[in-house]
């Protein structure tokens, strides 16, 4: 398949980030602080993790330039158990607005948006799942939320579910190479085992059904659309809600596309508020998965050693550069959610790896394969109270850009 672009060659790199922010809860667990003492440090960790990225910085100049072979990189950011009250808050936070203490809407820019709705009413009461990403960067094409149940298209629970689940999934095209892909986010149940079967069931059946009303027909040949999912799958990934996803034909797990060597963070990323309680429940519960399935390049196997901008060639969208889990455990034992945040980093329709972590060798092959200018770069958030993770990004890019990068 071609890129879906008017530049077929553009690779589109994309940052996504899953994270369970723990709803605001008002009887407090030990060691669980009250969420206003919480947001800033979440607030500064999606604005660590996307600082350099465009679209996520205010008074940007958006879309300099675009070469042949890479265009800018940008993010989406999907969330858990956020109450209407907190993502206004978050909205707010990340487009660096000073919004009343009453303000009931969320806030739809300058810099972030989101799309999803609350999984109690459909509107605003109980927890949302939401999809935020840069308004300037993307245009949102279609926008819906199905319930997990029998019923999907009312507000319901599934099978054996003790609460109501919701997925939110969102068609997007870049605004300037015009390339679309799907973004989902979910939370599935926590305690029955059958509603996250059958829940990951009918995830499934929905992209399929709607990549097939994405898909075009350009020239006689079909061209596809690629699709991410991310979220909380309460589910461990020798369970059945991982194996259900793991086993289709359509998504793989990020994480298993990244040598173990490169892959930064912990394996964990549920621990709860009490690190040393039911030891035995900790584990890799929140995933990012990329599909379909054969278009994701194998960097640990089959398509190691091909270079990036041939690997379109081989059909394949998807070229995962790096993967982490970020702490969130800070000094004094301040713990800002239960489950820590995953990211994936990945180009999206193929191309050069733009973003990596801290790769010395990557950075002086590409700089020499791919005659680009490198700017290495030392992020640090301008929040004193936010911890300092300590790694660095490495941008490849034009030599106008990476001016425009360190000027900045």
């Amino acid at each position: 398949m071609q890129v879906f672009a008017p530049l077929a060659n553009v690779a589109l790199p994309l940052r996504i980030l899953t994270h369970n922010i723990r709803y605001a809860a008002t009887s407090l667990e030990r060691n669980e602080k009250p969420w206003p003492e919480r947001l800033p440090l979440i607030v500064s960790e999606l604005s660590y993790s996307t600082q350099f990225l465009t679209g996520s910085a205010p008074n940007e100049s958006i879309f300099p330039e675009l070469t042949t072979q890479t265009a800018a990189g940008s993010a989406f950011i999907c969330l858990q158990e956020v109450l209407h009250g907190q993502l206004v808050d978050i909205l707010a936070d990340l487009n660096d607005q000073h919004i009343s203490k009453d303000s009931s809407n969320p806030s739809a820019g300058p810099i972030w948006t989101h799309i999803g709705i609350a999984r109690e009413d459909g509107l605003e009461k109980g927890e949302y799942s939401p999809i935020l990403y840069p308004v300037r960067v993307f245009s949102l094409l279609h926008f819906e939320s199905i319930w997990l149940s029998p019923t999907p298209h009312e507000p319901s629970k599934g099978w054996d579910a003790g609460s109501p689940r919701i997925l939110t999934v969102g068609v997007f095209e870049h605004k300037m190479t015009e390339q679309r892909v799907i973004a989902c986010c979910t939370h599935l149940e926590n305690q029955g085992g059958e509603a996250r079967r059958q829940g990951v069931r009918l995830i499934l059946e929905t992209i399929e059904r709607i990549r097939g009303q994405w898909t075009t027909i350009c020239e006689d040949q079909s061209k596809g659309i690629g699709v991410f999912l991310a979220g909380d799958f309460n589910s461990l990934p020798e369970q059945e809600a991982y194996l259900e996803m793991k086993h289709s034909d359509l998504m793989c797990d990020v994480r298993e596309h990244v040598k173990s060597e490169k892959r930064y963070g912990e394996e964990i990323t549920f621990t709860g508020f009490n690190k040393d309680q039911d030891p035995e429940d900790h584990g890799r519960i929140d995933f990012i998965w990329l599909g379909p399935k054969e278009t994701v390049a194998d960097q640990c196997g089959r398509y190691e050693s091909v270079p990036s901008s041939a690997l379109a060639r081989h059909g394949l969208w998807w070229n995962v550069q790096g993967y982490a889990v970020l702490p969130n455990v800070f000094e004094g034992g301040f713990i800002i959610a239960i489950i820590e945040l995953s990211l994936g980093t990945s180009a999206y329709m193929v191309s050069l790896a733009f973003i990596a972590w801290d790769v010395e060798a990557r950075l002086a092959w590409h700089a020499e394969k791919n005659e680009a200018n490198a700017a290495k770069l030392a992020p640090l958030s301008k929040k004193n109270s936010v911890k300092q993770y300590g790694s660095l990004f490495v941008y490849l890019t034009t030599a106008s850009n990476a001016k425009r990068l360190l000027r900045d």
